[in-house]
């Protein structure tokens, strides 16, 4: 294995991961991080895998997809989880670190690797090497290096920033209320739910979502708007009608309960191949989580909505993953150049790291000899990559949601909690062939647990 190099851009959550499974393997790696020279405007100090928003890994319990996520990586040997639990703080049934001591603990353990040398250097092109190189430079990847890699795959294919519209359960939808139909019968009917709202309640949702509280843009965030992307609250600014000649516009559609067209709906487009999801179209937004599930909720249709995922605008960086990556992570335009991270198209630190993991494990095994299959599908790493590699028109980053998996076969389990327990259950038991095709023979030691969080 002397031999093996890889050449990781990044040292931020999926960067040190993926460095850290690497030399785990035997590979020698260069982690090239431009700290201290350089930092971006989110970050305050030189530690590796800074956590530059929160402290929080969200949720614990395995009922939880992100919960399940982070067991995963635990049997899986994750550098980001061992750390985690040396730095974990009281949170009840969520994950949080105390941050300075979690990037500590990541610098110094990846400092005294042996396969691994830190060079500080800032990269502004993609490094012509003729070694394997992963760039794992999120959200805030640097004007040059991210005009280098629009040059490479298409200006079309990078974005910069996130327009996330919320995801709901189907299961929590009323569809004695919400219509399937497309606009003037156009297409497959059954893609589209209908949520009708006469004059007086599009107004009074427009209120609400007037009033309604917002996030405002971090201080190192510059958010630019695009006219065919705008934020709900920000098409509501604009006049009272505006939503309705928008997002909202009931042309071409009947309701069948009145055999009239509505004064004004909401559509929903199917989010999985199982129709387990459905997400709520042209409704990105910046109100606060509580206030999107109050505000939301005013939709007919949607008064017992569930949310598998809220709304967001921010600032970021990321490729249209399905159409510039392979199943491997690289670019489909530069074999050996490989992305990880934010920049793929996940969301959250968790998803992160564990894109980091994938990668670096299974390019890891590859350079021994041969390239294990991705994880299997039905766990919460392979459901990563489906979101990866399922292609779309609109395709956004996002957190690990159960929509991404598929659905239980046999018969339907109705509680929620429940059908969710044997999800997890499934992928546990899925996710040991899988560890053992990447070298991992003794899963880390855990107490998995279902209670809530």
């Amino acid at each position: 294995m002397a031999d093996a190099r890889v050449m990781v851009v990044g040292a931020g959550l999926a960067g040190s991961e993926c460095a850290w499974q690497l030399a785990q393997r035997g590979v020698e790696v260069e982690l090239v991080e431009q700290k201290p020279l350089r930092r971006t405007p989110a970050q305050q100090h030189d530690f590796f895998a800074e956590l530059v928003c929160s402290n929080s890994f969200r949720g614990a319990a395995l009922s939880n997809a992100v919960g399940l996520l982070k067991e995963e990586m635990r049997r899986a040997g994750s550098l980001v989880m061992q750390a985690g639990e040396a730095a974990r703080v009281p949170a009840g049934g969520a994950f949080a670190v105390d941050r300075v001591r979690f990037g500590a603990e990541v610098t110094e353990r990846l400092r005294a690797h042996r396969n691994i040398t830190v060079v500080a250097r800032e990269v502004e092109s993609i490094p012509d090497v003729d070694v394997p190189v992963v760039l794992a430079t999120g959200p805030l990847t640097g004007d040059a290096l991210a005009a280098d890699l629009a040059a490479t795959i298409g200006q079309s294919h990078l974005a910069y920033y996130d327009a996330i519209a919320p995801v709901v359960t189907a299961e929590s939808i009323d569809w004695g209320v919400v219509f399937r139909a497309s606009r003037y019968g156009k297409g497959d009917d059954a893609a589209y739910g209908n949520c009708p709202l006469d004059e007086a309640q599009y107004h009074a949702f427009v209120k609400a979502v007037l009033d309604a509280e917002k996030t405002t843009p971090r201080d190192f965030e510059d958010v630019r708007y695009f006219e065919g992307c705008l934020p709900l609250e920000v098409m509501a600014e604009r006049g009272p009608l505006t939503l309705a000649y928008g997002p909202m516009k009931p042309v071409g559609l009947v309701d069948p309960r009145t055999g009239e067209q509505p004064f004004a709906v909401v559509q929903l487009r199917q989010e999985n191949l199982a129709a387990t999801a459905y997400n709520l179209v042209g409704f990105q937004t910046r109100m606060k989580w509580p206030e999107q599930r109050r505000v939301l909720r005013m939709i007919p249709g949607l008064e017992h909505a569930e949310f598998e995922r809220f709304g967001s605008v921010h600032r970021n960086t990321f490729v249209r993953a399905p159409e510039v990556l392979d199943r491997d992570l690289a670019l489909r335009s530069r074999p050996g150049v490989y992305l990880a991270g934010q920049i793929t198209g996940v969301e959250g630190y968790v998803e992160s790291a564990a894109c980091g993991l994938i990668l670096g494990a299974r390019l890891g095994e590859g350079l021994r000899g041969k390239m294990p299959p991705p994880p299997p599908p039905t766990t919460a790493l392979g459901a990563l990559l489906t979101h990866l590699q399922t292609p779309r028109e609109d395709f956004q980053p996002s957190n690990v949601v159960w929509a991404h998996f598929p659905p239980l076969e046999g018969r339907k389990i109705r509680k929620k909690r429940l059908r969710r327990e044997k999800m997890a259950e499934r992928a546990l038991r899925d996710l040991g062939g899988w560890l053992a095709q990447v070298g991992v023979s003794a899963p880390q030691p855990s107490e998995p647990s279902f209670a809530s969080g």
